[in-house]
């Protein structure tokens, strides 16, 4: 059953630590220097809330949705070239099938030695979610990257806001200055960690890679420069219609996790030569 990826340490700690950034934000360091009570206070909180609300649920779609998985009877599309013939195009078939399960691998798909299966446009395997990132949990990852990165800004405001209101030099002990300046670090590392994080997934999503591809361009460029030619990504069909395929061409559903209705079987893509 997938509810059984919650039963895994790092999901266990991903969900105890947004549980911790939330009660101490709200809880602590908004009602510490706003009150909670007041307009302001509860207008941040109810903000802040909403931010939360969303990573989690964004979360939970990126631990419970099944990647893709390549589906039965899977062939390869093998061009019929001038000259070639059957046995030409059967070795070309033997070159699409994986080494490590018995099936036929689709443009994009790798095998993940932890799922131990093919994932259809695989991006890695992320402990932290207990599952693969692929065709179709990609955009509830990067809504969760995003959501936490904003979450955890807004967190580190509302941290170092109070902190910087607060009367240090009344009887204040120096567990609570502890306490705050340990407080702002982690926020601000984990700022810092989510926020290189999406910086890195927008560059890979702008583009039309996965992570897998990425490493793969990298020496397919080395290998071209060295014969005199230049690589191209054939993927990238330019920013915006890279974007539309991961978060849907309606704007209004982008901030929606769950919005899958566009997402493709997964098996082709689109490349330049298509748009020539």
């Amino acid at each position: 059953m997938k509810w059984r990826r919650f039963v895994s340490f790092p999901i266990l700690a991903v969900l105890i630590l947004m549980e911790m950034v939330y009660y101490g934000t709200v809880f602590v360091f908004l009602d510490d220097w706003l009150g909670l009570q007041s307009p302001a206070g509860w207008i941040n909180a109810v903000i802040f809330t909403s931010l939360a609300s969303f990573t989690l649920f964004s979360f939970f779609v990126s631990v419970l949705t099944d990647p893709g998985g390549v589906p039965s009877g899977y062939f390869p599309d093998i061009e019929d070239n001038d000259g070639s013939d059957q046995e030409s195009r059967d070795a070309e078939a033997l070159k699409k099938r994986c080494d490590k399960c018995p099936a036929y691998k689709p443009p994009r798909a790798h095998h993940c030695r932890v799922c131990r299966r093919c994932v259809l446009k695989m991006d890695h395997h992320c402990t932290w979610i207990n599952n693969c990132v692929g065709q179709r949990n990609y955009k509830s990852f990067f809504l969760l990257v995003a959501y936490g990165t904003i979450s955890s800004l807004y967190s580190s405001v509302i941290i170092i806001g109070c902190g910087i209101q607060k009367d240090w030099d009344s009887t204040q002990t120096t567990h609570i200055k502890t306490f705050y300046i340990t407080s702002g670090a982690v926020i601000s590392l984990l700022s810092l960690t989510l926020g290189t994080l999406l910086g890195w997934h927008i560059y890979l999503l702008t583009h039309n890679m996965t992570t897998i591809e990425y490493y793969e361009g990298t020496r397919a460029a080395w290998l071209a420069k060295k014969s005199g030619q230049i690589y191209n990504h054939p993927y990238d069909v330019g920013a915006y219609r890279n974007i539309t395929m991961v978060l849907g061409p309606s704007i209004i559903k982008w901030l929606w996790p769950s919005s899958l209705g566009h997402v493709k079987e997964g098996t082709s893509f689109p490349t330049v030569r298509d748009t020539l």
